[in-house]
């Protein structure tokens, strides 16, 4: 992107090249979390989608949208049981960098957790996008990590993050080729570049053991997710990897043997086009934040921290 003249961003031409400059400051950064968590709330009580659609975008976006265009069906009065969200003692990571789009990273803790229980002390980590000046700062991936699994991210002298590009071959899985080979291992186990665990080996069985069931039979298919808002985007983290945020698409397909007609929930059902007598396709958004090693690693497997999903569409037949 050229940019021809000084903006509220503080994005300048120099040489033709773009300054590099943080993304934000931290009562820049400070304010999007706040407009986040109002638009949120007004969204999550009254059960509107319209209400936080300028305040979520990319993965994040595709899954709360959907879900509250669904509850705005299925409860059509709002959420009697909303209780407001509140993100407290936020660390901001910001990286410095050049041009569009800009980003930054929220660790924040919430009241959706025990606090006095260090087994469920969690913190909610948001990425805040911005793709140019004039509009908003909006949220494309939130993961909930465990207190301590947040990582100690790499900063400088000024105490900026170090973004990580798509393509570094610093680590031992670049950014832009997380997504397709996330979806290639979860459908044929290759390539073997996930560590086991809860989003890895054991949903891959999870899978397995759901594929036949009496009178219901369960099929898979994993698609890649990388373009626009759903670029992957990474921090350098102390111990010379990443924390990496990407996305991926995946359709499940139930199909009933003769007389069995696949079971639809409410909230699915909310999303659903096309009457279900036989078949019933979900369409399913997957948010993954990943820790991926320096690539002279010596375990270069890539661990899936935390992932956070939700059907977006559904198709009957």
């Amino acid at each position: 992107m050229t940019v021809l003249s000084l903006t509220a961003s503080g994005c300048v031409t120099v040489h033709g090249e773009l300054a590099v400059l943080p993304s934000a400051d931290r009562s820049e950064a400070a304010q999007a979390l706040k407009d986040f968590t109002d638009a949120y709330n007004a969204a999550d009580k009254a059960y509107d989608p319209a209400l936080d659609a300028d305040r979520v975008t990319g993965a994040l976006g595709a899954i709360n949208q959907a879900g509250l265009k669904s509850r705005s069906l299925t409860s059509p009065n709002g959420n009697a049981a909303h209780q407001p969200l509140e993100l407290t003692d936020a660390r901001f990571t910001i990286p410095k960098k050049a041009g569009w789009p800009r980003w930054f990273v929220a660790d924040t803790d919430s009241n959706r957790d025990k606090d006095n229980d260090a087994a469920q002390d969690t913190r909610w980590v948001l990425v805040f996008l911005r793709n140019g000046p004039g509009e908003e700062w909006k949220v494309p991936y939130l993961t909930i990590l465990a207190a301590d699994a947040v990582p100690e991210f790499r900063t400088d002298g000024e105490g900026l993050g170090e973004p990580v590009e798509p393509g570094s071959k610093g680590l031992t899985v670049a950014p832009k080729d997380l997504s397709e080979e996330y979806a290639s291992y979860l459908e044929d186990g290759e390539p073997d570049s996930f560590a086991d665990g809860p989003h890895t080996s054991e949903w891959r069985k999870t899978r397995k053991e759901k594929a036949r069931l009496p009178g219901l039979t369960t099929q898979y298919i994993d698609q890649a997710a990388s373009s626009g808002d759903f670029e992957p985007l990474g921090l350098a983290t102390e111990d010379g990897g990443a924390l990496v945020f990407f996305a991926t698409r995946y359709f499940e397909r139930l199909t009933g043997a003769k007389g069995v007609k696949p079971q639809v929930s409410a909230d699915v059902k909310a999303l659903t086009t096309g009457e279900v007598t036989n078949t019933l396709t979900k369409e399913w958004i997957s948010s993954q934040a990943v820790l991926v090693p320096p690539a002279d690693a010596g375990d270069p497997k890539v661990t899936v921290a935390g992932r956070l999903q939700g059907v977006i569409a559904a198709k009957g037949s």
